[in-house]
């Protein structure tokens, strides 16, 4: 019989007493350093037996492990508790003898507690076994953590809703932050894909690593409580065991009165009635559950007979569940040891079993081998899935079988980026290819840097942000094919070396004979693999053929490959850009060691993208050039030369310049320069190049004025002072300045630019200079003797022929004239319209007058002898005048008098009627020395001191 509730609390008393007396109990020593625990507040206030409450209060306990004691109206309710925080716990009332009574707390940091509120404890009413009841079921979804199966469970297992046993401190991640990082699983641990980590960031993302070192704690606590949930169900519920004690004592005691004979209405007779239909409904009501253990007792026993062979016949199932984990190595080893011990087995079930294992074994090799083809793959995961098909002694052979996929996949690919760039969708060839979905820089940044670090080449300078906007197609398609080719080809080519060399399958001795086997077909297979190669570098070179020179593909190689006419053509820097990708990606592949002869078709490539990016730089600059003649301002520098050469020859200097990458000669090229017939295209478009600036020079000197007014009077123009001022901004030139500026620039292109020019050919490595230069040459002296004609005869015609009417002005008469008072009007006329000239000549360039007043000076001596000699007779006074002119003029112009005009004035003069007599040879002395006096200014110009070419 159990005691009264007071005896019981006397007992917990002086247990509580002997523990604390205890010198080697660890709370006998300890001093309270924390107020006593304090419940202010429970709820639910009343409920039956094994209600879930709260309780809560101060100083409840520093965790689960402070908390030592929980009475609930003097019944022990430790074992239900869980600690939650300092002011919370949460448990379930026992079956108290106590209707109303006090809530106590005793905490190993302040001792035994008080409490203000009580606890009122309904009694339900009692149903007998076999009455009808209508009761509530707490419906709650129990989760075994044990079994990872839903079963109910005792209250005494119930999973906390806080299982560290610490304060919740949530940070501020988001669920859908959360759920992205760990995509497919949940942070809740009654789901099958329950995250640590998830349940840490939601709950404790704030804990300090003290409390989460607390919770492990208490997790470790639960779990013991776990284990011994069973006795302390039993443990709480003593009391039942005791009133069922009861009662059974209080029917032994009644039918020791009534006696033990079995009379009819006898308390005996009626028990036994009882029981037999105690019994009879307790057959009819588990019938169903005593025929179902039954069975489970059979089980059992087979289960037992059987347990040494549980190995095999769980085996088909853990090789499932492996499988799905992809713990492959698992399986593997499983199947080796199954195959060791049952596989040549007689016994009928351990056959059939075995037979599963076998079906899940095939199964297993197919699901191998199609994660082995899938593509795209990593070289890693290849050899893992050869290795795993090798030790599962997969039929064929899965290395070859990978190898051929991979070869149709990069083949695909490349065919792929080119018809995606094609059609336009240019986004999906970039997802199409970034096979590993990592954010990586491009494959020459990966692969080709150890190659260019080997053979001396450069790598890809960073690209701006605005570089695939406007970039042209065609660099951004052989960028990405270059990325493809470096991307795939060298796990390709490493895929096959570790086939070659056997390291795709362990080198130990049971797997000795699959590594020479592996051996022996790669020897079988040799040709096929470089076929492969071979296929691949050539589809890489089509394309690129495709897009840059379709000329050089066949009819039926342009319908595969082409298709880029709509595209606009490409300059030589752009080319240039794509020769340095092909360079790259070369070099990127022999760094892998593959043999040159597979790569001689991106070598021959290389060539002809060379020869190309030179031909179409030259055209290019040539149009380039010919738009020079719009930058052309007419202003001359003190030597009577514009800008225009100077940017003519800067001009081909940078173009020289952009062909130095293509140019240079790499390991395994040749110089393009060498080949006879690419010298031969290169200098004569470099002629071309030439020609295209004297032609636009031609067009400059041919270009009409803006007002369209040229006049030819000399004397009038130098009625303005400022007429033969500078050029300066501004400034719009005559026709004839025209003339006299590009003549100058004919005469500096001649003497400067075309030498300098040369120089810069041959220090590019151009062939052929003295070809280009000759030709040059040639063709700009045509234009200057073109243009020097030109300016001779508009204005030496003028001047000429103002000199017949301003002889006869005045209806003047040789034979007939007064004695000579001085030079006429006319000739000192054209003498002005000559030192306009010289003025107009000078202002842009002083080399050129003496060449122009030279051949002006011919043209007039020419019409004055002419003139003279078409007079028939002189008089005295006629023959003096026309000789003090002849004179006055040829002293004028002494300093520019040729062969050709000298002679001019000498068969004039000897035209004329010699001098006798004394005065007129002195008349004549002074008249000439007068002119001289009267135009010293004028005829200052023509002193031979002062036309003396600068030097350059």
């Amino acid at each position: 019989m159990r005691g009264s509730p007071l005896q019981s609390r006397d007992e917990e008393s002086s247990r509580r007493r002997s523990v604390n007396s205890d010198p080697l109990h660890p709370r006998s020593n300890m001093s309270h350093s924390r107020p006593p625990p304090l419940v202010t507040g429970i709820s639910p206030k009343e409920g039956p037996a094994w209600t879930k409450v709260t309780i809560r209060g101060e100083n409840l306990g520093t965790g689960p492990a402070d908390l030592i004691g929980l009475s609930i109206c003097g019944h022990n309710c430790l074992l239900t508790a869980e600690w939650m925080s300092a002011s919370k716990i949460v448990c379930r009332v026992g079956p108290a003898k106590d209707d109303k009574g006090e809530i106590i707390v005793t905490t190993k940091s302040g001792s035994l507690g008080t409490s203000t509120v009580s606890f009122k404890l309904l009694r339900p009413e009692r149903i007998g076994i076999l009455d009808q009841s209508a009761v509530w079921v707490d419906e709650m979804n129990y989760y075994d953590m044990r079994t990872d199966r839903n079963k109910g469970l005792s209250p005494l297992s119930l999973r906390p809703s806080n299982p560290l046993g610490i304060d919740l401190d949530k940070g501020k991640v988001s669920q859908s932050d959360v759920e992205l990082i760990f995509p497919g699983m949940s942070g809740d641990f009654t789901s099958e894909n329950f995250s640590a980590t998830w349940y840490l960031i939601e709950n404790h993302s704030e804990s300090s690593f003290e409390q989460l070192k607390v919770g492990v704690s208490n997790l470790k606590k639960q779990a013991t409580k776990k284990n011994e949930g069973s006795l302390a169900y039993v443990k709480g519920g003593l009391s039942t065991f005791f009133e069922a004690q009861d009662a059974l004592s209080a029917i032994h005691q009644r039918l020791e009165s009534d006696g033990t004979e079995k009379v009819e209405g006898s308390m005996t007779q009626r028990l036994e009635n009882i029981l037999n239909r105690a019994s009879n409904t307790a057959d009819t009501l588990f019938q169903e559950v005593l025929g179902r253990k039954d069975k489970a007792d059979s089980t059992r026993n087979a289960l037992n007979v059987l347990q040494r062979f549980k190995f095999l016949f769980n085996l088909p199932l853990n090789i499932e569940r492996n499988i799905q984990k992809g713990d492959y190595d698992v399986v593997i080893n499983d199947y080796e040891k199954a195959k060791s011990l049952f596989g040549n087995t007689e016994v009928p079930v351990f056959k059939k079993v075995y037979g599963e294992v076998e079906t899940r074994i095939t199964a297993l090799r197919s699901l191998l081998l199609d994660k082995l083809l899938q593509t795209p793959s990593t070289l890693h995961d290849q050899k893992r899935y050869i290795r795993y098909l090798s030790d599962l002694h997969a039929p064929g052979d899965p290395a070859w079988q990978c190898i051929v996929a991979q070869h149709k996949w990069i083949l695909q690919l490349m065919q792929s980026c080119r018809d995606q760039f094609i059609s336009g969708h240019r986004v999906g060839v970039g997802a199409a290819l970034d096979v590993e979905g990592d954010s990586r820089p491009s494959a020459i940044g990966r692969l080709g840097h150890t190659a260019s670090l080997k053979r001396g080449g450069s790598l890809r300078t960073p690209r701006p942000s605005t570089w695939r906007s406007e970039t042209p197609l065609q660099v951004q398609f052989v960028d990405k094919l270059s990325d493809v080719v470096i991307g795939q080809l060298p796990n390709f080519w490493k895929l096959w070396i570790s086939y070659v060399n056997g390291s795709l399958f362990s080198e130990t001795g049971e797997k000795s004979g699959q590594v020479e086997k592996s051996k022996k077909n790669a020897r079988q297979r040799q040709n096929d693999f470089k076929k492969m190669i071979e296929e691949l570098t050539s589809q890489l070179v089509k394309l690129v053929r495709g897009a840059l020179l379709p000329a050089t593909l066949s009819q039926a190689g342009l319908s595969l490959y082409g298709g880029w006419e709509k595209q606009t053509e490409l300059s030589g820097a752009w080319i240039t850009q794509i020769i340095h990708t092909v360079r790259s990606c070369y070099e990127a592949l022999s760094a892998l060691e593959i043999p040159n002869d597979l790569l001689q078709g991106i070598q021959d490539l290389l060539l002809d993208l060379r020869v190309n990016c030179l031909v179409v730089t030259l055209l290019h600059s040539a149009e380039d050039i010919k738009r020079l003649a719009e930058k052309e301002n007419w202003m001359v520098d003190n030597e009577g030369i514009t800008a225009l050469p100077s940017q003519f020859e800067q001009c081909v200097v940078q173009m020289l310049q952009s062909l130095k990458e293509p140019l240079e000669v790499k390991v395994g090229e040749i110089n393009v320069l060498q080949l006879e017939q690419v010298q031969d295209q290169a200098a004569e478009l470099s002629v071309s190049i030439m020609k295209v600036f004297i032609n636009c020079l031609d067009q400059l000197s041919m270009k009409s004025e803006g007002d369209g007014s040229s006049s030819h009077n000399m004397s009038g123009d130098l009625s303005s002072p400022d007429h033969f001022a500078d050029l300066t901004e501004g400034f719009t030139p005559t026709s004839e300045q025209r003339l006299l500026i590009v003549l100058s620039n004919c005469c500096y292109l001649e003497k400067h630019t075309f030498l300098n020019l040369m120089d810069h050919f041959e220090k590019h490595g151009l062939t052929g200079t003295e070809k280009i230069a000759r030709a040059s040459v040639d063709a700009v002296r045509e234009l200057d003797r073109k243009l020097f004609d030109a300016y001779i005869e508009r204005r030496a015609d003028p001047i000429a022929g103002s000199l017949e009417p301003g002889m006869y002005a005045g209806y003047f008469d040789w034979r007939d004239c007064q004695t000579p008072t001085g030079v006429r009007s006319y000739l000192k006329e054209a003498l002005v319209n000559i030192i306009a000239v010289h003025a107009e000549v000078f202002t842009v360039s002083k080399e050129l007058v003496p060449r122009v007043l030279t051949k002006i000076v011919e043209s007039v001596a020419d019409e004055m002898c002419r003139l003279m000699q078409c007079v028939s007779s002189f008089s005295r006074n006629g023959a003096l005048q026309a000789r003090l002119e002849l004179c006055a003029l040829k002293d004028a112009i002494a300093a520019y008098l040729n062969t050709d005009s000298s002679s001019s004035f000498k068969q004039a003069l000897d035209s004329l009627p010699h001098l006798h007599s004394g005065s007129d040879k002195k008349l004549l002395e002074e008249l000439l020395n007068k002119f001289t006096c009267s135009m010293q200014l004028q005829l200052a110009c023509f002193r031979s001191s002062s036309v003396q070419p600068v030097k350059r």
